[in-house]
């Protein structure tokens, strides 16, 4: 059987653009091919489609993707199809996608052999959702997860996609213990009185258990995510198909790595849902404004900016 390749030619700039547009479209994986110009030349977005969207729908999404990120439809110069067999494009896709370090944890994809390095290994199977840990935005919330989070709170990952922060967060639960605690010495945790370690278990059992959910309005995302969280061995997280309502529950952590659009009309939603933090991501730089006047709007004046490349998070602590 053979499978569809949509090459699309693009300023580079507007590389992630397109390969968003890409994924709206159910693309069953995405490459950035670098053609060897200069960087401010154009760079090829291919997306591997067995039943590629016909071209309006493809000329529909690409124009709203580039109108999110900010860029009008001349940045396209090139839309290619052509036909490629299974082996060829799986193959490359799997060669390009490496292991992406954090401070805390290792994102691999689930063929890839990892080096032991201390950290905590995450393995995903992307298909056709988002979040390998590449992308900047999902490095922006991963390390607020492993900065703040900590084993006692209750989570929600908001647009979940391939539930990797979930399934972070789920990982540092499972330790037991703060991150920070984890760079005690060996000698140190040896010397933890054993009589103590039995209360403090003892003690856990009685504690309700915190809950970490997932959730996203694309089914394929959840089912996504349910395998990678069985991967994982955390089958504790729970993933549903939708998204922050007046009926969700409050949590002490909630991520929500979106876009600045789909943000904004929930964000009195997710303020009202999150205890202690809340961590916003999928938002340019040029849109860092529209996001802190509007939580200005909801009394929130104090917020910790992070970026990287052109995205940033923005994180909400609640004394």
């Amino acid at each position: 059987m053979d499978w569809f390749a949509i090459e699309i030619t693009v300023l580079t700039e507007a590389a992630e653009a397109v390969e968003f547009a890409l994924n709206e479209l159910d693309a069953l994986g995405t490459e950035i091919n670098n053609l060897g110009r200069l960087p401010t030349a154009t760079l090829t977005v291919a997306g591997y489609f067995n039943d590629p969207p016909d071209d309006d729908a493809l000329a529909a999404t690409l124009a709203g993707a580039l109108e999110i990120y900010g860029f009008s439809g001349d940045a396209v110069t090139r839309v290619e199809r052509r036909a490629v067999a299974n082996q060829d494009w799986l193959a490359e896709w799997k060669k390009h996608w490496k292991p992406t370090e954090t401070d805390r944890f290792v994102i691999a994809p689930t063929w890839e052999t990892v080096a032991d390095t201390g950290r905590i290994v995450i393995r995903i199977e992307p298909s056709m959702a988002f979040g390998t840990g590449t992308h900047e935005t999902t490095r922006l919330c991963l390390r607020a997860v492993e900065r703040l989070y900590r084993p006692e709170m209750s989570f929600l990952d908001v647009g979940t996609g391939t539930g990797i922060l979930a399934i972070a967060a789920a990982k540092i639960k499972a330790k037991g213990r703060s991150p920070e605690s984890e760079v005690l010495s060996p000698e140190s945790d040896a010397k933890e009185n054993t009589e103590d370690s039995r209360l403090k278990t003892q003690d856990s059992r009685l504690k309700p258990r915190p809950s970490i959910t997932g959730c996203d309005t694309d089914a394929d995302s959840i089912a996504i995510a349910k395998e990678n969280a069985d991967t994982n061995d955390t089958p504790e997280i729970e993933l549903f198909v939708g998204s922050i309502d007046a009926r969700t529950a409050v949590f002490d952590f909630v991520c929500a790595n979106l876009t600045a659009d789909v943000i904004l009309p929930i964000l009195p939603l997710l303020v009202e849902k999150s205890k202690r933090f809340l961590v916003l991501s999928g938002i340019l730089r040029e849109q860092e404004t529209w996001v802190t006047d509007a939580l200005r709007g909801l009394g929130i004046a104090d917020c910790a900016i992070a970026a990287d490349g052109e995205w940033i998070s923005v994180t909400i602590e609640k004394l």
